[in-house]
């Protein structure tokens, strides 16, 4: 079977209509309620970039102080405050940087992320026309809805533009293959050198590039030469982007071991961590989705065995499998650590249904029932997910609890209060509130010790903000865990219940309530 045998006739040319459209919709869905949460209820880790960002532009030093991130999206988010705070200076808003909050500078942060999220999907349509225009337009359309990667567009975090490198890492070593020069894959290991300066597990696209010289035989000058500019390239880009890594050796191998520490010494999750990650994949890609991504990994490792082309499925199946290997190793599991994966899972996803129905036609079934049949696959494969995204971002536009509980705050609470909050859901400090954050009310967030109603008083806090995130599982069996429920319920009772805001479809997030200590 030749490799053009794999496209329909119609396949050829990709639609420039289509993928506008599909760019549209992926801006709409990243932009959509950007501006939600700031300053009162932030995404979880957003102020250890934004802030460290801002304090660089005040104090001009580029050190991070700072390891659990390598530094390149912090410096990206110093150049957006920079260029922010100049534009804020011509429109009156502030005649020095100390009138200049953090908390002002959170919607142009957002709206980059927003915008390299939005650029990924064109790389992913780039990457797909090494199979064919239909199969970039689905795989880029499945990557503009896909609801994990529009959540994560709307925060100041690393994942998005980690995911965005490793996708470019991939494009780049496609393009190395096709061309076997030393200095296009010395550009392929520049990218994953990037990844690895924006979070640390980027590290794992320098796989691609190098997988792909060893299967480029006429590379030139030779594949030992193309190998060694790869990985030249990427310590050098990791080195400009992340300079104190060397230059602060000692901070950055404490800070790194520590983290590591972290992801290996903590208690082990309940379930193994694949099993996990494979429920997260369900949740935000539906089952339809993730049979035709394990179909189009069958078919990647057939073409891989079989050819022609081996290099691209190599690189669309290698890399998913060596990533999910690596975070199912941890013990650390959060589903927003499956994005950089997730591009290459789109691409699969797209040959499963263009590319697996094609072959159809040795049995010699008509066009039209295999056309009906990828129409059917197509929307079984988008359709969960657009839903999902349409529905977080419709959520997050609402007026949430948490935000109904912080204007009761400002209007019912004296400035300079001492208040106690469960979970980091409600943030008061840019407000002028003396807030203690804790994981749960009923434990010490340092010692990990009870804490009763007495605690509270003696340690001079004058109001508490109790969270269901926190206390929610408690109270709803509460048979299971009966001296938390039995602790929450006399701390409780103690205090003097003063509003509770409980949520409904026109009012998203968790129940709050708000007590005030006798």
């Amino acid at each position: 079977m030749t490799q053009r045998e794999w496209r329909e006739a119609g396949d050829l040319h990709p639609s420039k209509i289509g993928l506008a459209s599909i760019l549209i919709l992926a801006a709409v869905l990243r932009f959509w309620a950007l501006d939600h949460g700031i300053p009162f209820s932030l995404g979880v880790d957003e102020p250890e970039i934004m802030e460290r960002a801002v304090n660089m532009m005040k104090s001009g030093s580029l050190h991070p102080h700072f390891f659990d991130y390598p530094t390149l999206y912090i410096y990206v988010q110093l150049a957006v405050s920079c260029v922010r705070f100049l534009v804020g200076a011509m429109r009156g808003m502030w005649s020095s940087l100390d009138q200049a909050g953090a908390d002002m500078f959170y919607i142009w942060g957002r709206a980059m992320t927003a915008a390299i999220g939005v650029a990924n999907v064109l790389l992913v349509f780039s990457i797909g026309l090494r199979w064919g225009a239909r199969h970039a337009l689905l795989a880029a359309g499945l990557l503009a809805v896909l609801p994990l990667h529009v959540r994560q567009s709307h925060y100041v975090l690393t994942d998005v533009p980690l995911t965005f490198l490793v996708t470019l890492t991939l494009l780049l070593s496609l393009r190395a293959h096709e061309r076997g020069t030393a200095a296009a894959f010395m550009w392929a290991g520049v990218a994953a050198g990037l990844a690895t300066a924006t979070k640390y597990n980027g590290a794992l696209a320098l796989m691609m590039p190098l997988l792909a010289c060893w299967m480029t035989i006429p590379a030139s000058p030779s594949r030992l030469v193309c190998a060694l500019a790869a990985i030249a390239g990427c310590g050098g880009a990791f080195l400009v982007a992340a300079p104190y890594s060397v230059l602060d050796l000692p901070g950055f191998l404490n800070g790194f071991a520590r983290l590591a520490s972290e992801y290996r010494n903590t208690a082990p999750p309940p379930e193994p961590a694949w099993i996990l990650y494979l429920k997260h994949m369900r949740l935000v890609l539906g089952w339809p989705a993730v049979l035709l991504a394990g179909v189009g990994v069958v078919l990647a490792i057939n073409r891989l065995i079989r050819g022609p082309g081996r290099v691209k499925w190599a690189l669309a199946a290698g890399f998913p499998l060596l990533y999910y290997s690596f975070i199912s190793d941890q013990r650390l599991v959060f589903g927003r650590y499956l994005l950089p994966l997730m591009p290459s899972l789109c691409v699969l996803i797209a040959v499963a249904v263009i590319s697996g129905v094609s072959l159809l036609r040795r049995y010699e079934i008509p066009r039209a029932p295999r056309t009906a049949l990828i129409v059917a696959l197509t929307v079984a494969a988008l359709l969960p997910p657009t839903l999902q995204a349409i529905s977080f971002d419709r959520d997050i536009g609402r007026t949430s609890t948490v935000e109904q509980a912080h204007e009761w705050i400002l209007d019912n609470v004296p400035k300079q209060s001492t208040i106690a909050i469960e979970t980091r859901i409600l943030l008061l400090t840019p407000e002028g509130y003396r807030a203690t954050h804790f994981p749960r009310l009923i434990a010490d967030h340092l010692t990990k010790e009870p804490r009763e109603h007495a605690d509270f008083v003696k340690d001079g806090f004058q109001y508490l903000v109790a969270s269901s995130q926190a206390y929610g599982s408690v109270m709803d069996e509460p048979h299971k865990r009966p001296d938390e429920y039995a602790a929450y319920m006399r701390l409780f009772e103690q205090s003097v219940e003063l509003v509770r805001f409980t949520p409904s479809p026109q009012h998203p997030g968790p129940e709050l309530r708000i007590f005030r200590l006798q």
